[in-house]
């Protein structure tokens, strides 16, 4: 049975107006919530607060036949409060009024933070163990929220999951504008002189992934597939070629590991003794993606959605930060 209607969450999100694009090339019915309002005819948009116990989640999966869940509280630091119940409650509430609405597929957008380490890892698979204890809080959650998932695969309701790595293109509120910020410094200071591999993936070719899993979600059901762009590069390379972009000329200066772990794990203490809201300049988590490589293996990918990466996520990068001068 293919896709007929879909409830899209996240949906004003840069991933969720991807989905939004996909699903509605696909010819699926739509309905959308997310965190500010929608503006487009062809979508039923329904404003909700997921974890909100009060909140009746009825009327969001009526009708309904797929739920693609790609809200989430994306973010390298907050309180472990805040995580939990945006990515944790919110999808066991989602999962429960899926369940007891009679829809018949759940696709879970999760992260590779799952695997988040201090040491290189190249060639991640579905196999893979998930780093635990995990780095923060947002890895942690998102882990949590994969398994709750997973786990409620039955005859009659399929779930899946897919781990995108590191999202660029239209809507990119997060790395685009970080690696604008850090071309804009006269040095930055790269652990291991920038040569950790970074994998980035355009928004397009994750909206296709996870609009195709939902639609093989019976043959996946109960398990996680990794999608990423398939083009490892060091992350001063992409540094240096949003700064090109851009017109500066940023001084690379290698930064040692040692040092950098160290002030990672103080600043974050001190963060967290006096309970400052504000992310540390540096914290483990972030060391984790600038000083070491995370790439992923694409083989399961290909082998149960039948995905190959249609886009650069490079030149897709660098059209969106030419956008913004």
């Amino acid at each position: 049975m293919s896709v007929s209607k879909v409830l899209i969450t996240g949906a004003t999100g840069g991933l969720g107006g991807a989905l939004l694009r996909e699903a509605g090339a696909r010819g699926w019915s739509i309905k959308a919530t997310g965190r500010s309002a929608l503006h487009d005819a062809s979508v039923e948009f329904i404003p909700a607060d997921l974890a909100a116990p009060a909140a009746d989640l009825a009327p969001l999966v009526e009708g309904c036949d797929t739920v693609i869940h790609a809200a989430a509280l994306s973010a390298s630091w907050g309180s472990a409060e805040a995580f939990e119940r945006a990515n944790v409650l919110a999808t066991q509430r989602l999962l429960a009024a899926a369940q007891a609405a009679g829809v018949a597929r759940f696709t879970f957008v999760s992260s590779p933070s799952i695997f988040a380490r201090l040491r290189d890892q190249v060639g991640i698979t579905e196999a893979t163990p998930p780093a635990e204890p995990a780095l923060n809080h947002y890895a942690r959650t998102k882990l949590a929220a994969e398994r709750m998932v997973l786990a409620a695969a039955s005859d009659g309701f399929a779930t899946c999951a897919i781990r995108p790595r590191a999202l660029v293109g239209e809507g990119d509120r997060v790395i685009m504008p970080r690696l604008i910020e850090i071309a804009q410094r006269p040095r930055v200071p790269f652990p291991r002189g920038g040569r950790a591999l970074i994998e980035m993936t355009d928004l397009r070719d994750v909206a296709w992934a996870v609009c195709e899993a939902a639609e093989r979600c019976a043959a996946t059901s109960g398990k996680a597939v990794n999608i990423s762009g398939g083009k490892p590069m060091p992350v001063a390379q992409v540094a240096q070629a949003v700064a090109d972009a851009i017109g500066t000329s940023p001084k690379l200066v290698d930064l040692p590991v040692p040092v950098a772990t160290a002030l990672a794990t103080v600043l974050e203490f001190g963060a967290r003794a006096f309970r400052s809201g504000k992310e540390p300049p540096i914290t483990r988590y972030t060391l984790s993606t600038m000083a070491y490589s995370q790439t992923f293996d694409l083989a399961g990918a290909k082998a149960m959605l039948g995905y190959e990466p249609r886009y650069d996520a490079l030149e897709t990068l660098l059209a969106e930060v030419r956008k913004t001068l």
